[in-house]
């Protein structure tokens, strides 16, 4: 009787572990609201902006990430976005426009109701990214972020791969998150960029923690070898857990550091079909 009763302890405590890891493997690793990058729908927004919110809330998308739309005012185009249960949580902006009047952009912010704004590219010469371009564009980083964030906003730059060539002991990107306020400057990571630069999501999102504040969930086409130019042709951006991003490792870092605001962003020629099969995917991890 002991025997038996020894064994049916047993088989009861593998039970339950194997219960115990069904139950976690059951847990969905993408909780946060799915969001979008408005450039996706840069054909549609043209064409009916209110025809093009409605796509976007069809797709169960909550958040869009956003600098407004043609022939409406950020207002106006706020309110549609709310009819809609959508929220603008970050805008975008240019690099000219934060160097030339930071006032400007704190303004049209606020006018989405936006907490962040992010910008997505330094201007440089061809494919010629060097440290004096990354020096001045700390200065104006740190000038610029400090305007939003006296005005309740947080910058962001996003990276866009050039910023990962070598430089010193580490990189030119390494040199723009050293030399950035962490009070004035953080980063958005997009994951396509981040890969076609030959970096590794997953070490730099564990590298710089909190700096990161948003990503673009963005996928890079399997056996594409990026040269670090930023840019790439649009068949190279896949749906998303079909090219090259580890996503169930990205996400865990992402949720740990404190990431809350994803956007799905498609470059494609396909959006209108690639978007809802990469929502379907965040949805079964």
């Amino acid at each position: 009787m002991k025997k038996q009763a020894y064994i049916f302890l047993i088989t009861a405590l593998l039970l339950g572990n194997l219960g115990d890891t069904f139950a976690q493997k059951a847990k969905p690793l993408f909780k946060f609201p799915l969001g979008v990058q408005a450039y996706t729908f840069r054909k549609q927004f043209p064409v009916s902006v209110e025809n093009t919110l409605d796509k976007i809330q069809a797709m169960g998308i909550t958040e869009l990430e956003s600098s407004g739309a043609k022939g409406i005012s950020n207002a106006d185009y706020k309110k549609l976005c709310e009819a809609r249960g959508i929220s603008i949580p970050s805008a975008g902006c240019s690099y000219e426009q934060l160097e030339k009047n930071p006032q400007e952009v704190v303004d049209n912010a606020k006018a989405l109701g936006a907490k962040f704004v992010m910008c997505a590219w330094i201007p440089h010469k061809g494919n010629e990214f060097t440290i004096e371009d990354v020096k001045k564009a700390v200065e104006v980083f740190n000038k610029a972020g400090k305007v939003l964030a006296e005005n309740g906003l947080t910058f962001c730059y996003h990276d866009h791969g050039y910023e990962f060539r070598p430089y010193e002991d580490g990189t030119l990107f390494d040199y723009m998150v050293k030399n950035t306020n962490p009070a004035y400057v953080s980063f958005e990571m997009d994951v396509l960029w981040t890969l076609h630069g030959g970096a590794n999501p997953e070490s730099l999102l564990q590298k710089y923690g909190s700096r990161w504040k948003l990503m673009h969930v963005k996928d890079l086409k399997k056996g594409v070898v990026g040269d670090m130019s930023g840019h790439t042709p649009a068949e190279n951006d896949v749906v998303l857990g079909t090219g090259q991003a580890n996503w169930p490792a990205i996400l865990k870092v992402a949720k740990k550091i404190g990431i809350k605001h994803y956007f799905i962003e498609d470059e494609s020629e396909h959006e209108l079909e690639n978007v809802p099969l990469s929502i379907a995917y965040l949805k079964g991890l």
